[in-house]
């Protein structure tokens, strides 16, 4: 699916982007909104900003100050996993 926007000329130069730019920065605006509201996976976000690896994602993510929930149940199952590995 294309979506288009228009964007008077003075506003696009004001914010001080070109088209390609401003392109790609009103998509990961409307991804990362819809990832906080639930509305995407991680997997999904990854794959709709075009991040080849989940590393790529974690940096976007905490360049936006998003963080993903870890509990301690999660903090217990590396530790195991960790100590099965002999790590």
């Amino acid at each position: 699916m294309e979506l288009t926007l228009h964007v008077p000329d003075d506003l696009a130069a004001r914010l001080g982007t070109t088209g390609t730019d401003l392109s790609r920065r009103a998509l990961e605006a409307w991804a990362l909104d819809e990832f906080r509201g639930g509305h995407l996976t991680a997997a999904e976000l990854r794959r709709l900003l075009g991040f080849e690896t989940r590393w790529e994602l974690d940096a976007f993510l905490k360049a936006h100050s998003v963080f993903e929930e870890y509990t301690l149940e999660d903090l217990a199952r590396d530790r195991s996993d960790l100590k099965d590995l002999g790590l």
